[in-house]
């Protein structure tokens, strides 16, 4: 397999900047039958479900991840907290800013108040560990951290629920399961008056899932691992369900993760590639994906390659792509 692959030309006025109110005025691109797209709204959801359908949701919260401080010397650096490291909330895993200048031990301000040390690499290379110098570590991010919004957003939010889905708990996500974004609890309370059910899992998303791939071949890329969660009662409405409807690629991951290993919880660096057997998920809700990404290689798994006319078709008629951009409706391709 060549990186070629999985790239497609995206315009940049395609890139969604902000979030469209309302939540599910979205566009839709439904797929369910390749012969057959429709062009709806994400409201329209309600229409395409009913009883024996299980609509699984990824429940993570994003925590204000991004801490802008000063170095002694003077400078600035930029530490994005990516998951705890400790209990106590202390230790983290990070990406930090200019990693070639700051050394390990180095200390870093908030407007004079020590905030970080710097700890060494992780395995991974590319991220270190670091350490909240605070009693109440999560207090003290919650209090300076700022929304960890994706590169390509250009700005800020004015409000920061608006990169957390209406359905969101537990704090730990260094980004959003964004085609949950899209929901309304109007839209929730619609969807179960159907008979269908909704149940949650908890996925922790980490960079690594949108982190392009690099590797001339994608299939060597390696993928990090992300903490997931799922009830014993979620896995058995799955089983007994005419469809399991994921809502977004991080519920996807853990699903399948669960399926593929019998665990309900740990670390998963499940990477979905072409050739992949499905296990769980019948149908996705997706929104539409950076190119050359792991996300990508979920997608042609699930739909083969007509991905890349859904997506072409999206671009001529003027969806909005990315983590606030419209969404797909997709079912799974058939061996």
């Amino acid at each position: 397999m060549q990186l070629s692959d999985i790239d497609y030309d995206l315009p940049e006025v395609r890139i969604a900047q902000k979030p469209i109110e309302p939540r599910d005025s979205a566009r839709l691109l439904v797929a369910l039958d390749t012969d057959n797209v429709q062009h709806l709204q994400v409201k329209d959801l309600v229409s395409l479900v009913g009883p024996g359908d299980v609509i699984v949701v990824n429940d993570t919260r994003v925590l204000p991840a991004r801490l802008m401080l000063q170095r002694r010397t003077g400078g600035t650096a930029e530490v994005l907290l990516l998951e705890q490291r400790s209990p106590d909330h202390r230790l983290w895993e990070a990406l930090i800013r200019p990693a070639r200048k700051l050394k390990e031990g180095e200390i870093l301000e908030y407007f004079g108040k020590r905030v970080v040390r710097i700890g060494p690499r992780t395995e991974a290379g590319d991220t270190f560990v670091v350490e909240i110098i605070d009693e109440a570590p999560l207090a003290l991010v919650n209090r300076i951290g700022a929304m960890p919004l994706p590169p390509y957003i250009r700005g800020s939010l004015q409000d920061g629920e608006r990169y957390q889905t209406v359905y969101a708990r537990r704090a730990a996500s260094a980004a959003a399961p964004t085609a949950g974004l899209h929901f309304t609890p109007e839209l929730i309370d619609a969807i179960t008056a159907t008979g269908a059910q909704i149940h949650r899992v908890e996925l922790v998303v980490g960079l690594d899932t949108f982190k392009p791939i690099s590797a001339d071949n994608p299939l060597d890329h390696v993928i990090h691992s992300e903490m997931y969660n799922i009830e014993p009662s979620v896995i058995e409405a799955c089983t007994s369900a005419n469809r399991v409807i994921a809502i977004g690629t991080t519920a996807v991951r853990a699903l399948e993760s669960a399926g593929s290993t019998g665990n309900l919880s740990g670390r998963t660096n499940i990477f979905i590639t072409p050739g992949y057997e499905w296990k769980i998920v019948d149908v996705m809700l997706t929104n539409f994906h950076l190119p050359k990404t792991s996300l990508l290689l979920m997608i042609e798994s699930f739909v083969g390659k007509s991905w890349r006319q859904l997506y072409t078709t999206a671009i001529e008629m003027e969806y909005r792509f990315l983590s606030f951009g419209d969404a797909m409706l997709i079912s799974r391709e058939k061996n």
